[in-house]
């Protein structure tokens, strides 16, 4: 069974709120990959690489492509492989231009081709790290670059950067209509070499000469919230599925637990998703048993993801979740919701349900295709539905105007305040069954243990 990665597959509104909630910038762009996988290419003779990359396209859709839409036609594909490859290209930029036309017939979004820059810069963004200057930038309602926050201990953190900086040139060129992934690839470059900002702040421009360092892209913040009546909360951010993400989950729970949390707030709203290994990997953090995903290919065939008996706490969780939450995000929250570990607050999340695979090419170049779709515990296709939360919680338009990542987690953050309430009153529940597991002259433990009305989701188990 091959890697599979899930791509965020966000629309613009909710790239924009990627961009309020400080996740976007850097990672504005795709940001999720999985290994490259590469099939053979086909026996038809082929001399030009330009037509040997055209029919390794063809070839891996051929294969495994998962039609979403129900308007493949393995005919009429089979027909635009003769017409492709009986014609001329002048070039490799022609022969790109032509797989895009025979990806675009597909009519399925997450069936792209990629340059070989383009698939270097997807691997460098899911790898956990990147050779850059350390800043979260947003595109703001005047089109201006605007520095979100700049990442502790990098090189612009460390020159005086701050949140709310207009980047108004790099290397002395104007970024005036210039999007957020066209400014990423100005400011990344070689490790060691510099490059300078033109920053506008509070009305002055200020030039800011950086030198380029490995940046590591922390996906989890955490933190230990005492409520007014001191129960101690877990709150854990997760910001993307990169290969660092379990890892980081991992070490924050470890550390809450030392802390003596008592219950736990898992924040994925705007979380675009990522790598499939590392949604699994942080679901068994929190589930003992049960079923966590399953994928379907177009030829059935179902590979289930299974809890493993390693969960670090057993301690109540709410799960915050918004229309940004997309893909791995729809794979842990469906998975525990579905098991009870988790009741969800907030939105109903985004809907991406199919899984794409990442091949690489002869030439450098890659392809994302869709191969397979997947299933909660219960059963659920998600794509295009999403997931309805336990508890239904917005946030005010003008709360949203003026909220900063700092906000998050927060009193000032009213899905926050809907989620802590909801884990204390988990918590109480959970108090009051431990209050009852013993129940003098009672003859029926087994009811004594779990009361009638109490959901046993809402246990801490011992």
């Amino acid at each position: 069974m091959p890697s599979y990665f899930l791509p965020h597959g966000c629309d613009q509104e909710s790239r924009a709120l990627l961009a309020l909630l400080g996740i976007g910038g850097i990672a504005t762009a795709i940001t999720v990959a999985s290994p490259s996988l590469s099939l053979p290419i086909s026996t038809t003779a082929i001399s030009d690489s330009p037509k040997e990359v055209i029919d390794q396209v063809w070839q891996i859709v051929y294969r495994d492509y998962l039609d979403p839409t129900g308007n493949y036609s393995p005919e009429s594909w089979r027909k635009l492989r003769r017409d492709l490859l009986a014609h001329s290209y002048a070039g490799t930029e022609e022969s790109y231009e032509a797989i895009r036309s025979l990806l675009a017939s597909l009519d399925d979004p997450y069936t792209r081709f990629l340059e070989p820059r383009e698939f270097k810069e997807m691997q460098i963004d899911t790898s956990g790290e990147l050779t850059g200057v350390g800043i979260q930038i947003s595109l703001d309602n005047n089109s201006e670059i605007i520095v979100v926050s700049p990442i502790e201990g990098t090189p612009a953190f460390r020159a005086g950067v701050q949140p709310q900086d207009v980047i108004v040139s790099i290397d002395g060129q104007a970024t005036w209509g210039m999007g957020t992934d066209e400014v990423v690839k100005m400011i990344r470059g070689k490790e060691g070499t510099a490059v300078l900002l033109g920053l506008r702040r509070k009305g002055q421009v200020v030039e800011v000469p950086l030198t380029r360092a490995r940046i590591e892209i922390h996906a989890v913040d955490s933190q230990l919230n005492t409520t007014t009546g001191g129960i101690k909360v877990g709150y854990i951010r997760l910001k993307q599925f990169n290969a660092n993400a379990a890892r980081e989950m991992r070490a924050a729970i470890d550390h809450l637990e030392q802390k003596e949390a008592q219950g736990y707030v898992l924040d994925l709203r705007s979380n675009p998703g990522g790598l499939l290994e590392a949604s699994v990997d942080i679901a068994r953090q929190w589930l003992d048993n049960g079923t966590i995903v399953s994928t379907q290919t177009r030829s059935g065939v179902q590979d289930t993801r299974r809890a493993t008996g390693s969960a670090l706490t057993q301690k109540p969780a709410v799960v915050l979740v918004n229309e940004g939450s997309a893909s791995a995000s729809e794979i842990l929250s469906g998975a525990l919701q579905d098991n009870g570990r988790a009741k969800l607050v907030g939105k109903k999340t985004f809907g991406k349900g199919l899984v794409q695979s990442v091949r690489s090419l002869a030439d450098g170049s890659g392809l994302t295709v869709t191969v397979a779709k997947y299933l909660t515990p219960s059963g659920r296709d998600i794509h295009q539905n999403g997931i309805s939360p336990d508890v239904e919680a917005g946030i005010p338009k003008d709360e949203a105007k003026t909220m900063t990542v700092k906000d998050l987690g927060t009193l000032q953050d009213s899905q926050y305040r809907i989620a802590e309430t909801t884990l204390i009153k988990a918590l109480r529940m959970a108090e009051a069954s431990r209050n009852q597991a013993y129940i003098p002259g009672s003859t029926n433990l087994a009811s004594a243990l779990i009361p009638e009305r109490l959901d046993p989701s809402e246990l801490i188990r011992r």
